[in-house]
């Protein structure tokens, strides 16, 4: 009986699954469920206006993640003045929703002054590093829970608490 519990237990940890990997310099540094319909936030502050941004990110059946919406307090540099299907004003932050983008792998460098944070099923984990900043991908893969061990260990316990948006 051992045996057979074992053995379904090393099946498990071998059988290929999505994950949402957050690899650095080719290195998986945090991997989380990553099955269709996963959805997830990277939020930073903003260069110039000093205002927080979000981009709402959502894995597809394919593996690929596509940009869904984002918001944003003011219209600033390279901002466009409309993009997806709606943008609407909503609690004092300007709402872009339907963009519906294909952006895989998604890259970010994520500079300690833009304090760069991904919420994940509404948990913070802070990505930003100091110098250099570190530039990191998004990409859904089909792997082993014994591949992704270390990061799954990082992921587990770099999490904050529920993110207050």
């Amino acid at each position: 009986m051992i045996g057979l519990f074992a053995l379904c237990v090393l099946l498990w940890l071998s059988w290929p699954r999505p994950w949402l990997v957050i690899r650095h310099e080719g290195d998986p540094r945090w991997a989380l469920p990553g099955e269709a319909g996963t959805r997830f936030t990277l939020r930073w502050m903003h260069s110039v206006e000093k205002e927080d941004w979000e981009e709402w990110f959502q894995v597809q059946s394919n593996g690929s993640i596509i940009i869904t919406g984002t918001r944003f307090k003011t219209f600033g540099a390279g901002v466009p003045a409309h993009a997806g299907k709606e943008t609407h004003l909503k609690a004092g932050w300007v709402v872009m929703t339907g963009i519906d983008r294909v952006v895989d792998p998604l890259a970010a460098q994520a500079a300690m002054a833009e304090h760069y944070r991904l919420i994940y099923d509404g948990h913070t984990l802070m990505l930003s590093r100091h110098n250099p900043p570190p530039i990191l991908t998004f990409s859904v893969e089909y792997a082993s829970v014994w591949s992704l061990l270390p990061a799954l260990i990082r992921s587990w316990w770099a999490f904050e608490p529920r993110a207050a948006l």
